[in-house]
């Protein structure tokens, strides 16, 4: 009886070298990977021995009458113009074969090259049968009734290969934003689909009277454009010489108290919002202290007053009452620049101190959360996490020296807020971590109420996880923080490399993460948790899937291998833009900064991105007027984050470029929709945009008293234009190529 041969399976072009170290392989002769580790670069050909790479061929007369039959060359590099070809000459290898190559950019091409018979040098080539017409035959009928199952099987392969491989993520192109690298959310790729609004855009910026616009009249509007923008930037200074200066020599500068009836009720808010997921204080502590500075606020300790006055600040952001021009966030201002003043000091020991450190985490996090450089924290958070080591944060309490319970507890909880804080701010700015999870082996918070703990503590007897305390929600984000670490190490490494099933199984953790926590809040909101909390627990996780995927969803048009980015990316950004309904919750995303900016402007690119797609897709297709509801639900998001962006510049925003990109994307949509021109369209609704919010801007503008001049901190000459305090969807967002300013 004939043993059946073993099936060939495709042939491996990477080195034994990288393969065994599992890299990537350039596949050159030797590659650059065994050049820099100075090793021996072999290749090994299936079924043959190790050896450096060669060319073999097989004898054409061998193979010149099979059907059907190929040759599969591989791609040249260079060193070897002659490359690697491997002649199909046995029965198991007849069989048409489907052969593509995954380049590094994701795209396919066809290896299969006839090579010309007057070019193959003989070789020595493996028996074949005597009766090769009898063969033949049978490996015709082989063909005919296999050719679909071989085709699907041999896709089926390339798939699976394409997922496991590890490709490196893209960070050929370092682009610079206003003297810093932009963050990993600019996402490049858009650049096509939005090309007319971009080109309008720069057009106005520049000022462009001449006649590269050929309709007169969207002409006569691009100039309209740029004089609103130089407008709105005359305004915006005027309103930010109101606004405290960081100079350390002026001598009025002071901390200013509220009322103690507002404080009350600001410091609440704070404890009802903020502190669930950031555990900075050990609230009975606090409290204690609180009453204490109240007894005599000019005499207190400088770290207690502006523990207290940090404390109220972050309250007053949810106050519903609050805007942006009122007396407490005037007051804010100054206590902000007060405390980072304050921890810019001398080191000393009321600085390096679990009480320095909680101020430096109120700071960093009002920072965000008011948008007083919030897109710099990261740099911030560098300082931060050196200190907390300094004070042996990283190692838990069980390896230093003895101390009460309640001071363990603390250091476990403000260790825990500090990474958290660190990978947030490291996911905005596109730089990496600064710190491994083998860095540190500090443990978990307890799962307790702050009420069951004081200094008099000797045993503790913490609750079930299942169990909701005030120390539940950052827990939760505890257990998702690996996952979202390697995120963040993935997409700012220097030579991160990820495949595809990587990408698949951090998205399943954390979506598994999301599910669970929605469940675990839900099941106890009569025990404390709020929609605030779900909905600020499930946007400090979603937020990691849109940069995770983004990458990949780019390329989902080349290969539907990646459609699930796509999908994933969008139901990821329409959660974070449409949370369910809490009034603090929005009023937090439509005022904060930093990570509270930079998820709903990425959500915004993503949406923004799709809804042209599908328009030019569903054109395309003829589909417009048929396949309405696939684009409906997106056009009613951007629409949504239209007012979102528009209620920004009421809460105290400046910068007017995000709901004007916002509407020209939409009047894009809409004349791609009607069939009409687009570059009128566009220029139209951008200034329709402009117009309003610089009648906005000129109405704070016009509100904001400038005779007293103690409320000046900036001046022309100390003002600059690079400063940023909240939502800009500009130009470098779309394309972080090009400074077109």
């Amino acid at each position: 009886m004939e043993q059946q041969s073993r099936r060939r399976r495709r042939p491996a072009l990477s080195c034994v070298q990288c393969r065994r170290r599992k890299i990537k392989c350039d596949r050159g002769d030797p590659c650059a990977h065994c050049l820099t580790a100075k090793s021996q670069c072999t290749y090994r050909l299936y079924g043959g021995e190790p050896g450096a790479r060669q060319e073999s061929v097989c004898h054409p007369s061998t193979i010149s009458s099979v059907p059907n039959a190929r040759t599969i060359s591989s791609p040249q590099y260079p060193g070897n113009s002659a490359g690697l070809r491997i002649s199909l000459s046995n029965r198991d290898t007849l069989t048409p074969l489907v052969t593509t190559a995954i380049t590094e950019g994701g795209e396919q091409g066809d290896l299969d090259r006839s090579i010309p018979n007057d070019t193959q040098p003989p070789c020595h080539t493996p028996r074949v049968d005597i009766n090769v017409s009898g063969s033949l035959r049978r490996v015709a009928n082989q063909e005919r009734n296999s050719e679909r199952g071989s085709t699907t099987s041999s896709t089926r392969e390339k798939a699976v290969d394409l997922l496991n491989e590890h490709s490196a993520l893209d960070h050929s192109h370092i682009s610079l934003n206003k003297t810093r690298i932009v963050s990993s959310s600019h996402w490049k790729t858009t650049t096509q689909e939005l090309a007319p609004v971009l080109s309008c855009y720069m057009r106005a910026m520049k000022n462009d009277r001449g006649a590269s616009v050929e309709d007169v009249q969207t002409r006569a509007v691009v100039i309209e454009m740029g004089d609103l923008l130089r407008t709105s930037k005359d305004i915006t200074k005027r309103i930010k010489m109101t606004r405290p200066s960081g100079s350390l020599a002026d001598p009025d500068f002071g901390l200013i108290n509220p009322t103690r009836e507002l404080a009350d009720e600001m410091t609440n808010l704070y404890f009802q919002s903020f502190e669930s997921a950031h555990r900075i204080l050990h609230v009975p502590t606090f409290w204690t202290e609180y009453k204490k500075y109240w007894e005599g606020p000019e005499s207190a300790a400088t770290a207690l007053r502006l523990k207290v006055l940090l404390v109220v600040g972050l309250g007053s952001s949810l106050h519903a009452e609050t805007n942006p021009d009122s007396d407490i966030r005037v007051m804010l201002y100054q206590w902000v620049q007060a405390a980072q003043s304050w921890l810019s000091g001398p080191l000393k020991k009321d600085r390096l101190s679990i009480d320095g450190l909680q101020i430096y985490c109120l700071t960093v996090l009002a920072r965000q959360v008011f948008s007083i450089g919030g897109d710099l924290v990261w740099m911030s958070m560098g300082s931060l996490i050196h200190r907390a080591m300094q004070i042996g944060l990283h190692r838990d309490p069980k390896y230093l020296p003895p101390m009460s319970i309640l001071q363990a507890e603390v250091r476990r909880r403000l260790w825990a807020t500090i990474v958290e804080l660190l990978v947030q701010s490291s996911l905005d700015s596109a730089m990496p971590p600064r710190i491994s999870f083998a860095e540190f082996d500090t443990d978990p918070p307890s799962n307790v109420h702050d009420e069951e703990l004081d200094g008099s503590t000797t045993t503790l007897e913490p609750h079930n996880k299942s169990t909701y305390t005030a120390t539940s929600m950052q827990l939760r984000l505890l257990d998702s923080l690996p996952t979202r670490h390697k995120v963040v190490e993935l997409l700012n490494g220097l030579n991160s490399e990820i495949s595809y099933l990587d990408v698949l199984a951090i998205t399943s953790d954390i979506m598994d993460g999301i599910r669970t926590n929605d469940e675990f809040l839900s099941r106890n909101d009569k025990f404390g948790a709020t929609l605030f909390h779900r909905n600020l627990l499930d946007y400090l996780l979603r937020r990691f899937l849109l940069l995770l995927h983004c990458p990949f969803a780019v390329k989902a048009r080349a290969n539907p291998l990646f459609y699930n980015s796509v999908k994933v990316s969008i139901d990821a950004a329409m959660a974070i833009v449409s949370p369910q309904p809490d009034h603090a919750f929005s009023q937090l995303m439509v005022l904060g900064g930093g990570m509270f900016r930079e998820g709903f402007r990425c959500a915004g690119s993503v949406i923004s991105y799709e809804v042209i797609a599908r328009a030019e897709a569903q054109r395309h297709a003829g589909t417009l007027y048929g396949n309405s509801h696939n684009i409906d639900y997106l056009k009613q998001a951007m629409h949504r984050i239209i007012d979102f962006s528009v209620k920004r510049i009421e809460y105290g925003e400046t910068n007017i470029k995000g709901p004007m990109f916002l509407s020209m994307i939409m009047a894009h949509v809409a004349a791609i929709e009607a069939n009409i021109p687009i570059e009128y369209q566009i220029a139209r609704s951008g200034r329709e945009s402009l117009e309003h919010c610089v009648d906005l801007l000129q109405k704070r503008s016009d509100a904001i008293s400038l005779a007293n001049p103690d409320n000046i901190g900036f001046t022309p000459t100390n003002f600059s234009e690079h400063d940023s305090y909240g939502l800009d969807f500009d130009l470098d967002f779309f394309l972080g190529d090009a400074d077109f300013a």
